[in-house]
């Protein structure tokens, strides 16, 4: 099991992480309720647009503009793996097995606050920028599996094929010795001209009785996988406004990003039988780490109320270079695997940093009233994917950058309720290479719907709700044993309640 063992430690924890509730492969572009009943924000005026927005908040009314929110979100990843060695595992001989992660975050607050003078506003954002939860998977992952039942299945078919070699190599001798002695030879050369001749038929033997040998000899497999990982990245954002005229405002900004993630699986009580036989593969793996860093964001925009109908945004948020520092609990197995630095173990090392860039955004909005009552938004965010460094630069197995397209309207029904409705369509532009069970993100269309109840002319009230519906994805990769299909599919329900207070 020494291959096993080397193969496993190669591939076996790559970084899991928890992809956001909304935005790029690691943004959370939702920081409110008012996002979740309407989530095509980059053109609006305010105070829960300050994320979106930030130059627009300079166009809100003089004084204190607070918004208070908190969410819960719950999400499922479905991996559906098809490999023809699952058959042997000894709990559930079908070749396809199912494997399931559930992600809940039960509390995401976040505030927003701006504070108004004439031309000038300073402004601050808490919320959560990036992860946003935990992922369980009680079954471990299909990588994990695939792996082990591939590399046991490999392993008791070489010895499975040496004894058969050996078998018919002596009994091919068995019956040339005597003959070549008959006609003349000493033992020694007979056993000597024999030598060649019976190890190419011992091993001709092997090859064409291997396979029904292994399904009369090798009963199968069994183990005990687990893998959970959690990741939140937490964010303050300060910054100011100027309104340069009375249409025309700019924002700048730093955001500081505080990530804590922790990853922790194991492979472990993994046995396989051989006639009748039961092994220890001696193969565990367990590891458990913690992963801190802190980085900067430097964010700016501006927002043009060309008239009393129309409103344009831009803001762009530079690429955040964050390197995670890792503290890590292993078994000896995994502490040695890890001492190597070309091994995808050395990334979990104790000590060692990570590069985990979040993307670069320039997102682009805008708002039309064709009257009053009635608010028409779209939004465009491009997120620089392809710019933000990843371990192993993984970053370069990206197709293409993620693009995110979004409409939304809101109705005042009445001076007291606003109802809403948006549609987000995100596209991501990974390859088949970049995906893995581990980490998947999936291109998908999102709803949102709410409203608003203007309780006060100083206090409203947000409640909204979102329901992502993600395109499945088929990847299919080449191993010795055959073709590994993984069907990756997701799940996503988020609802929120928000406080917007003016004073």
């Amino acid at each position: 099991m020494t291959q096993l063992k080397k193969i496993i430690a190669t591939v076996l924890f790559a970084t899991s992480t928890l992809s956001a509730m909304a935005g790029g492969l690691l943004t959370n572009t939702n920081q409110n309720a008012s996002f979740l009943r309407q989530m095509s924000q980059n053109g609006i005026i305010d105070i829960t647009g300050l994320y979106a927005n930030p130059a627009g908040t300079a166009f809100l009314e003089n004084g204190w503009h607070l918004s208070l929110n908190n969410q819960s979100a719950w999400q499922t990843r479905n991996i559906k793996t098809t490999f023809p060695l699952f058959a042997y595992n000894v709990n559930d001989h079908n070749t396809m097995h199912e494997f399931e992660g559930k992600a809940t975050a039960p509390a995401i607050p976040s505030f927003q606050v701006s504070y108004n003078h004439d031309k000038w506003s300073v402004f601050g954002n808490f919320a959560l920028v990036g992860g946003g939860g935990k992922c369980e998977f009680d079954k471990g992952l299909g990588s994990f599996e695939a792996l082990y039942s591939g590399q046991i299945y490999s392993s008791v078919a070489q010895n499975v094929a040496m004894q058969l070699a050996s078998q018919a190599a002596l009994g091919y001798a068995t019956q040339a010795i005597p003959q070549l002695m008959a006609a003349g030879m000493t033992l020694e050369q007979a056993q000597a001209a024999v030598a060649g001749p019976a190890a190419e038929y011992g091993k001709q033997y092997a090859q064409e009785h291997l396979n029904e040998t292994m399904q009369q000899a090798y009963q199968g497999y069994s183990l005990d996988a687990y893998m959970k990982g959690r990741q939140y990245y937490f964010g303050l954002t300060l910054g100011g406004t100027y309104k340069i005229t009375d249409n025309l405002a700019i924002s700048a900004g730093i955001r500081g990003v505080y990530a804590t993630c922790n990853y922790n699986g194991y492979v472990q009580d993994v046995k396989y039988t051989v006639g009748g036989q039961t092994a220890d593969a001696n193969s565990d793996l367990t590891l458990n780490c913690d992963q801190t860093g802190f980085a900067i964001t430097p964010i700016i925009g501006f927002d043009c109320k060309i008239n009393d109908q129309w409103n344009v945004a831009v803001k762009y948020e530079m690429t955040t270079r964050m390197s995670l520092k890792n503290k890590t609990e292993m078994n000896d197995f995994a502490k040695a695997q890890a001492a190597d630095p070309t091994n995808a173990l050395a990334q979990f090392k104790d000590g060692e940093k990570v590069r985990e860039d979040i993307p670069g955004i320039i997102a682009v909005g805008a708002q039309y009233k064709p009257i009053e009552a009635v608010r028409i938004n779209a939004s465009m965010n491009y997120y620089v994917d392809k710019n933000a460094k990843k371990y192993n630069n993984k970053q370069k197995m990206l197709d293409d950058n993620t693009l995110e397209i979004i409409a939304g309207a809101e109705y005042d029904i009445c001076k007291y309720l606003t109802v809403s409705a948006s549609w987000q369509n995100t596209n991501y532009g990974q390859s088949d290479a970049y995906m893995n069970d581990l980490s998947f993100n999936l291109s998908s269309n999102s709803i949102g719907c709410g409203f608003r109840i203007n309780a006060t002319e100083r206090c409203s009230i947000d409640l909204g709700y979102m329901h992502t519906f993600y395109q499945n994805r088929t990847v299919n990769t080449e191993t010795a044993a055959g073709i590994k299909s993984d069907l990756y599919n997701r799940t996503n329900n988020v609802v929120g309640v928000g406080v917007n207070l003016n004073f």
